[in-house]
């Protein structure tokens, strides 16, 4: 790779050829600030917060987009820079809300910070504030357009990463502002509910609907018996929001944290997990071996099936008919849990914590209910369970660690692989081998469809069949995927789609400031987990297979039906 010399704040630095001076500065630990750089997009320049003096060249350049050449010399903090990054913040001040100490991003949100590193402490620009409406009509996310500072990070990524458009630029000049089509709600617009935006967002122009009030409601009512569940991705990212470095598993500190907090069971959803590898293979296989629809598509991903719905009614029956974890354990909570401990499916509160956004649209979901009783009452991401322990005063990691509730607390590691991007698809496929061969799938690593890679396959021998597998991360590679077999491709039998790039590690609930390096840490420690772990395949969860002796009699049968399966319709688009 070609290489040239350049000079950063008077440190001389080796940058790739091509490569633009932002990426060189950070490599140098020289800091500039962006509010509308995404990395591994092409710059848009729309903030301007990054420019640099480079020696020699008349004015500022934006440093995002000015490729780097043998000799620069370029200033990241020199009187003149620091004035026109602070002259930025004002004008961005100027058209802000005076709110933020009732604001959800109070001390995380980017423009204060930049207000505080460039000591911004008081107005000197003032004019006619834009004035919209907060949109709080979607089930997953809140638009506030008065503190958008439109960077255009939300569009691009709904557009260019989930492929999705459901939000853009709207109005002209001083009048534009960041809406849907028709500037309707999100609730009628194309929205997907994932969350991506949430975590671009600098500001608290978009966050997620709070359910936090909600449970700490439920928590004080003595008339009811307050149930949670916790997703296999939030224990591996939950110590983030308490200091700790990425990748570190917090899960018995935060079960004991969970207890500390007043829920009166804590279940592990890595359970449930175990449980629909159990339903999806065991449909998988009923699929090839029947000659039902294929490839079979994975349906634990609730932005993705939104997607397929809007965009590809067309491959609807490839939907597995499973439900996600999170809604078999609310099904089994509101069913036989409830009839076990003698409370009325009404009396039970069932919660779950979840790194995705999307997981509050999917619980309210109609499809999602027996009799009027839902199967999740409330859905808290990361972020917001984090917010419950402060509130509450609890610091988990004070705590000595416990065990999640049995019998929905047994998990394999299988089932704790879900939420990293070919998680579910290994899952599978160990199983899958189990219930076709009889025996164990000889290496149970099936590194081919690991790692952040937005598009990976195997094709694997089980038994006496060629099983075909693909993965996809992002909804923008889903697409390109469909398109494929829209145009004939056939050598696939099963695929499995995470909305969020990297799987639910990245998911749109998680801590706010992700980076891939954060991202790498959280899969690093499920493979870990599942490494060490006694028990790596799913059938071979003891409570689960007594879950169908007693209960559900076996997988697809009538009563796992009844509970843990589901069906989907086309929906319109507004366009």
């Amino acid at each position: 790779m070609s290489m040239v010399d350049v000079e950063v704040n008077a440190r001389a630095v080796r940058a790739r050829k091509g490569e633009t001076i932002l990426e060189a500065c950070r490599r140098a630990e020289a800091k500039v600030p962006t509010l509308c750089n995404i990395p591994g997009l092409p710059p848009s320049g729309a903030c301007r917060m990054c420019v640099v003096e480079v020696e020699g060249t008349a004015g500022l350049v934006p440093s995002c987009s000015q490729p780097v050449a043998a000799g620069m010399r370029v200033h990241t903090h020199s009187p003149q820079v620091i004035n026109a990054r602070r002259r930025i913040i004002e004008l961005l001040l100027s058209d802000h809300p005076d709110e933020c100490l009732y604001c959800v991003r109070h001390g995380d949100c980017e423009l204060q910070q930049l207000a505080r590193e460039y000591g911004v402490t008081r107005r000197l620009f003032r004019g006619t504030r834009l004035q919209r409406e907060r949109d709080v009509s979607g089930p997953s996310i809140v638009r506030d357009p008065q503190k958008c500072v439109l960077c255009g990070k939300c569009v691009r990524v709904c557009e260019e990463i989930q492929s999705v458009a459901a939000i853009d630029f709207l109005g002209r000049g001083s009048r534009a502002f960041v809406g849907t089509a028709f500037d309707g709600g999100l609730n009628v617009s194309s929205c997907i509910n994932c969350g991506q935006c949430v975590t671009v967002c600098p500001t608290a122009a978009l966050h997620e609907q709070s359910s936090v009030n909600d449970v700490l409601r439920e928590l004080a009512n003595p008339d009811k018996l307050v149930v949670v569940q916790h997703a296999p991705a939030v224990s591996v990212t939950i110590a983030e929001a308490f200091g700790f470095r990425p990748g570190v598993d917090y899960d018995g500190k935060m079960v004991a944290g969970l207890r500390r907090v007043g829920f009166d069971h804590v279940f592990d959803t890595s359970f449930s997990a175990d449980l629909t590898i159990m339903e999806e293979a065991s449909e998988l296989i009923d699929r090839i071996t029947t000659g039902g629809v294929l490839p079979m598509m994975t349906s634990c991903s609730p932005g993705w099936i939104k997607f397929v719905e809007q965009f590809y009614p067309e491959f609807l029956p490839n939907l597995s008919s499973c439900k996600s974890p999170q809604q078999m354990m609310g099904a089994i909570i509101k069913s036989l849990f409830a009839e076990k401990v003698g409370r009325d499916p009404h009396e039970v509160v069932s919660v779950s914590i979840m790194p995705c956004t999307a997981k509050k649209f999917e619980a309210r979901r109609p499809e999602m209910s027996r009799g009027h009783v839902a199967d999740v009452d409330y859905v808290l991401t990361t972020r917001e369970l984090a917010e419950l322990f402060r509130i509450l005063g609890v610091d988990p990691g004070g705590l000595d660690p416990q065990r999640a509730d049995t019998p929905f607390g047994e998990r394999t590691t299988a089932g704790k692989l879900f939420v990293a991007s070919g998680g579910v698809m290994e899952a599978a496929l160990r199983s899958a081998y189990y219930l076709l061969t009889g025996g164990e799938l000889q290496d149970l690593e099936i590194k081919e469809v690991r790692g952040l890679k937005g598009s990976k396959e195997v094709h694997l021998c089980v038994g006496d069949l060629q099983v075909g597998a693909a993965v996809v991360s992002s909804l923008g590679n889903a697409r390109k995927l469909l398109e494929e077999l829209r145009d004939g491709r056939d050598d696939l039998h099963f695929i499995e789609v995470m909305t969020c790039p990297g799987g639910c590690i990245n998911g749109g609930g998680q801590p706010l400031g992700t980076s891939t390096r954060a991202v790498k840490a959280r899969a690093a420690a499920l493979y870990g987990i599942d490494r060490d772990g006694s028990v790596r395949v799913s059938h071979r969860n003891s409570q689960v297979s007594r879950l169908y002796s007693e209960f559900l009699e076996e997988p697809l049968g009538r009563k796992s039906h009844e509970l843990l399966h589901t069906t989907y319709q086309q929906r319109e688009v507004l366009v």
